[in-house]
């Protein structure tokens, strides 16, 4: 699962930053998360409240924000929002999509004590 792995590293961040900016409590994090970043956020968020234990982030409230897919076609030229990998385009059929964004995952912004 992923998703642990990514919970690990974003605590790694939270508590650098705790270290930088000093505040010793993390109340929020809001992320984005985009729709093709193949993150499940139950997943993440049940993995999160594990790795979170005995850190400034312990209890903190996680918001989730999808962020959606987009593509252009490399037949048409065309621009469309996507949900999914691999379909076909909207406007001519053809299958050579290229996605250009609801790939990332990143820590918005936090609300700190």
């Amino acid at each position: 699962m992923h998703e642990m792995a990514l919970s690990q590293r974003m605590v790694e961040i939270i508590e650098r930053e705790a270290s930088l900016q000093s505040f010793q409590r993390v109340e929020t994090i809001r992320l984005e998360i985009g729709a093709l970043s193949c993150v499940e956020p139950e997943a993440l968020r049940f993995c999160f409240d594990t790795v979170t234990r005995g850190t400034v982030a312990d209890g903190a409230r996680l918001e989730i924000h999808t962020v959606p897919g987009e593509a252009r076609c490399r037949d048409c030229d065309a621009r469309q929002p996507v949900s999914e990998w691999g379909g076909p385009c909207r406007t001519c059929g053809g299958v050579r999509l290229e996605v250009q964004g609801g790939t990332q995952m990143r820590i918005k912004d936090l609300e700190v004590h």
